[in-house]
């Protein structure tokens, strides 16, 4: 019982208190500044491997911080925005020893299952780990200039909770656009 309590309370940390670690790489030779439209690069987010109600969220979520940061979208744009997605299973291994406690047999203070006058107690939690690639693309010289990439926790409950989650990781990724900023 005492096991099932701690592994339930370490999953909702978990998934409470998930950050999400944004690095980004940029040309430093570009100049971000001219930088004023854009528009999304379909061939490149056609080849993300996630549903398309989830390539909608993200394209949504990034227009939004664009727009916010004084961002045009156009039909000509000055750069193109792509996504990229990859996913991986992780399992957390956490081992807590300061849980005093006397179990069965422990007449004399002392059970197989102590050591020290300490319980074992091995919380393991598993989930899935995300990570989305965000590119801007200098259209006139069809060149990468900046890329942010995002990774963290997956939480797959309800709709609205996705869709919280991926404008987590996309504001966090914008947050770092353009360079400088």
């Amino acid at each position: 019982m005492k096991n099932s309590i701690l592994l339930l309370f370490s999953m909702a940390i978990l998934s409470s208190c998930n950050p999400i670690k944004v690095v980004a790489d940029y040309d430093s030779n570009v100049n971000f500044s001219t930088f004023k439209t854009f528009a999304f690069y379909k061939p490149g987010i056609d080849k993300s491997d996630i549903s398309d109600l989830d390539k909608k969220r993200i394209l949504r979520a990034i227009e939004s911080e664009l727009l916010l940061k004084g961002f045009k979208k156009s039909e000509n744009p000055d750069i193109l925005v792509s996504i990229f997605t990859k996913s991986r299973e992780k399992v957390n291994i956490n081992q807590n020893q300061n849980n005093f406690g006397y179990g069965y047999g422990a007449a004399w203070g002392w059970t197989p299952w102590m050591m020290n006058g300490m319980s074992n107690n091995m919380n393991v939690s598993q989930y899935s780990e995300g990570t989305l690639f965000i590119d801007f693309i200098d259209k006139s010289k069809k060149e990468l200039v900046w890329q942010g990439i995002g990774t963290g926790a997956l939480r797959i409950q309800n709709r609205q909770k996705k869709e919280n989650r991926i404008n987590e990781f996309v504001k966090e990724i914008i947050s770092k656009f353009p360079p400088g900023a």
